[in-house]
């Protein structure tokens, strides 16, 4: 039987234009973007479809966009018969994996994550933080290397464990800036600026996490339908207390990606479809597991793709 997992992207993946062809043909895509809009009480959808994109990039729009985003694709997967056995997301991606789970409504996760995002621009405004992707370096490396920077007065640390060879570091614009030229000497192929308005899952969000707790108290949150694998200790989150206190500690600890990859692979998953903008997750999927199958659907011509190969698919038999 063919085990399937949709992922979600996070910030970094927005792109103006998002969704824009799905939403075009489709009323009940669109819908999603309306209740975005009507949840939020702004047009989010037009910042989405028509830019500008350095608004777009700030993290209070670009998380209940990529929200939005990806759960309208990951229903149109579900209408066209295509369902998930486990449901993963990277660090913003997480909440859109636990609105296909059942977890949250899609309404709440929207102004959820949009308050996330407020909470996180509180406590570094945009500008003030940078994170960056060191290739080819190995992870304990890395940490000497951030632990030094880190000592000297200049806070950078792991933010992203990827797939074999790609770790982000996040921290002040100083101390990833140095970190990233440490890592180059000590040896990493490259370091490459990420295009984001903060230094997510570093200890410089520490602060955002106590309001975060309070507004996910706020709502409804159930046992989710299906597995959903969490971004911090890469293991299923079972119930809503495990739920809660993954998504606070999510905000200041390190994403476990390749970990979260490994698990649900080791639980049988082989199809793996990335739900929104880009193909940065089924790229890391790859890196990490070539035997299995990945796919990404942005568009009508790769939800096209998805459905053909599918006719080949063995689906909850």
């Amino acid at each position: 039987m063919t085990k399937i997992a949709f992922v979600f992207p996070g910030q970094g993946s927005q792109v103006v234009g998002m969704g824009q062809e799905f939403i075009e043909n489709a009323a009940e895509s669109k819908a999603f973007y309306d209740s975005a809009d009507q949840s939020l009480g702004f047009e989010l959808s037009k910042l989405m479809l028509e830019g500008p994109a350095e608004e777009l990039t700030l993290t209070y729009h670009a998380q209940p966009a990529l929200l939005t985003t990806g759960v309208m694709v990951a229903e149109k997967l579900r209408a066209a018969g295509i369902t998930p056995n486990y449901a993963a997301g990277h660090s913003l991606g997480e909440y859109s994996a636990l609105v296909i789970a059942g977890v949250l409504s899609f309404e709440d996760a929207v102004s959820v994550v949009h308050k996330r995002g407020l909470y996180m621009n509180e406590a570094v405004p945009a500008g003030q933080g940078a994170m960056a992707a060191i290739l080819g370096m190995e992870l304990e490396a890395l940490h000497e290397v951030t632990e030094k920077v880190s000592a000297a007065g200049d806070p950078v640390q792991v933010a992203n464990v990827n797939c074999p060879g790609q770790i982000v570091i996040s921290g002040t614009k100083e101390g990833v800036d140095k970190a990233s030229l440490a890592a180059k000497e000590a040896g990493a192929k490259r370091a490459i600026p990420l295009v984001v308005s903060g230094p997510f899952h570093s200890e410089l969000m520490r602060p955002s996490s106590g309001k975060l707790k309070e507004a996910l108290a706020a709502i409804s949150l159930s046992a989710p339908k299906i597995p959903v694998i969490g971004n911090v200790m890469a293991k299923e989150l079972e119930d809503v207390a495990t739920i809660q206190h993954e998504l606070v500690e999510q905000v200041f600890s390190a994403v476990q990606w390749e970990a979260s990859v490994r698990e649900m692979i080791a639980q049988g998953v082989d199809v793996f479809i990335e739900c929104g903008p880009g193909k940065v997750l089924s790229g890391l999927v790859k890196k990490i597991d070539r035997t299995v199958a990945t796919y990404c659907v942005y568009d009508e011509a790769s939800l096209e793709t998805v459905l053909e190969a599918a006719k080949e698919w063995t689906i909850n038999a």
